[in-house]
């Protein structure tokens, strides 16, 4: 065999240099792998995976061991304090070198590494023996029947120190490369800043431990009172009576079941608030639907009924409110690219506009709600002869004349006087005028009480929930007391 040789950096400069290599043929028998050949300047041994023989056991130190040829003779370097190595069953000193021959055996932890010469390169034959820890050997006495190691005069102290640099340097080099925590994560600051150092987290002192156990010692009781005694806590205000009554106050009930002051009904773990909303409030009488405009607009049930603003606070009174608020001149906001205004001009309005009706008639849904609307569309009215009908089925013998509206008795209204053509046209007949309707709106559509007689619109303002209807579905909507039961009529008279 020919000696190879390995270009390698130097440490104190850039330029290459040629360092003078060696041959070892390794023969693993405890991996049962076949034989290599290394050519290497020196023999690192150890439990690190960069060593060039490595022993993988908790025995082994990282770097464990060393072999170097010094003028053509094999020297053995015990590397480790901590974990012994012996040549012969004798414990070779830290940092001293022990010339190995043909025959010699090396143990490092439970690794046998059995030495030959084969003429210029050094073979080494590693075995296992699982069980045996290092010291067995000496604790039975065996080391005094051992033969005496003999030794041949050791290399010169320069060529020793040569050969510890060798694998030291490399030792070193190895762990500046790798990360440790003790290690700055931030780059040296220039200047006088350099010196103004922050301590790593090591040498920082940690919190006491008894500082969180008395932490939560205070929280949890705090938060379990506040959760249990002050609901007002987590809330901005506390709930309405509508949301904190133990029962039903109108005989339509609008809910499943009284809420309670209960804060899970709206805000659960599962499901929007917006649907748990809708979920409760869908009964024989009302259904919390939305019509197609404000659903286009992006219209939620909790954009006009809000909570938590007090005790004194009506969210059906806030829901009126906010048509007002929202329909205004004011409002510059845009709802799929398209603004509302002021209705009416601010007033009671009368649907027609230049002799044209500009309401756009009923809601399908609200259409089929209203069975009792005697109105058919033939196949040839047009879309204005359309609105005119059921503008006038609305009215028309079936809502009753109250206050100054005259109104006439039929026989199948019985004694109450119902509008009739004359009680809102002074001259009913064609042309019809339009301008005593729009003065007659304000008589009925003005002012609103809810089922205790609490004002919900005073008087003098416009009704517009009584014309535009959001819930198409509640069937309280329609006031029995401003109606005839027409149905009832009929089965009376027959």
């Amino acid at each position: 065999m020919t000696k190879g040789t390995k270009r390698f950096t130097g440490l104190l400069g850039n330029s290459p240099m040629r360092a003078p290599t060696s041959t070892f043929v390794i023969i693993r028998e405890d991996r049962a792998i076949d034989a290599s050949t290394l050519f290497v300047e020196g023999l690192k041994i150890g439990r690190n995976p960069d060593c060039s023989l490595q022993l993988n056991h908790p025995t082994v130190s990282r770097l464990q061991a060393g072999i170097k040829e010094i003028n053509g003779r094999f020297y053995l370097f015990n590397l480790s304090s901590s974990n012994p190595t012996t040549l012969n069953r004798r414990v070779v000193a830290n940092e001293e070198a022990e010339v190995l021959a043909s025959g010699d055996e090396v143990r490092i932890g439970p690794f046998f590494l059995h030495i030959d010469r084969l003429d210029e390169a050094l073979q080494i034959t590693v075995t296992q023996q699982i069980g045996l820890l290092m010291g067995e050997a000496e604790a039975r006495d065996e080391l005094s029947a051992a033969q005496p190691l003999v030794r041949s005069a050791g290399p010169a102290a320069s060529e020793l120190a040569q050969a510890l640099n060798l694998f030291w340097g490399k030792r070193s080099r190895e762990k500046a490369g790798r990360k440790s925590p003790l290690h700055p994560r931030r780059p040296p600051r220039l200047g006088k800043a350099r010196f103004n150092w922050t301590p790593t987290r090591d040498l920082v002192r940690p919190w006491p431990f008894a500082v969180f156990v008395w932490a939560v010692i205070a929280l949890v009781p705090l938060s379990i009172a506040a959760a249990v005694f002050y609901t007002s806590a987590y809330a901005p205000a506390p709930l309405s009576p509508a949301h904190s009554r133990q029962t039903f106050v109108l005989s339509a009930a609008i809910a499943k079941r009284p809420n309670s002051g209960s804060c899970i009904t709206c805000h659960a773990i599962k499901g929007t608030m917006e649907a748990n909303c809708e979920s409760c409030h869908t009964t024989e009488m009302f259904v919390a639907t939305v019509t197609k405009p404000h659903t286009d607009a992006g219209i939620s049930c909790l954009r006009c009924h809000s909570e938590h603003k007090g005790k004194d606070f009506r969210p059906m009174q806030a829901a009126l409110d906010s048509c007002t608020k929202c329909h205004t001149n004011q409002n510059k906001n845009s709802y799929n690219g398209k603004t509302v205004g002021t209705p009416h001009g601010g007033t009671f309005g009368y649907p027609v506009v230049a002799g044209k009706w500009v309401w756009k008639g009923l809601d399908p849904d609200e259409l089929v709600e209203r069975t009792k609307i005697a109105a058919l569309r033939l196949p040839g009215d047009t879309e204005q002869q359309w609105r005119n009908k059921q503008f006038h089925a609305l009215h028309l013998y079936r809502v009753k004349a109250t206050g100054n509206i005259t109104g006439v008795v039929t026989e199948a209204t019985g004694t109450e006087p119902v509008l009739s053509c004359s009680s809102c046209h002074k001259r009913a007949v064609f042309p019809p005028d339009r301008e005593s309707p729009r003065e007659t709106c304000g008589l009925c559509h003005s002012g609103m009480n809810d089922a205790l007689g609490q004002t919900l619109v005073p008087k003098g303002a416009p009704n517009c929930v009584s014309c535009h209807v959001q819930h198409v579905k509640d069937k309280r909507h329609w006031d029995p007391k401003m109606l005839v039961d027409m149905i009832k009529q009929a089965a009376g008279e027959k």
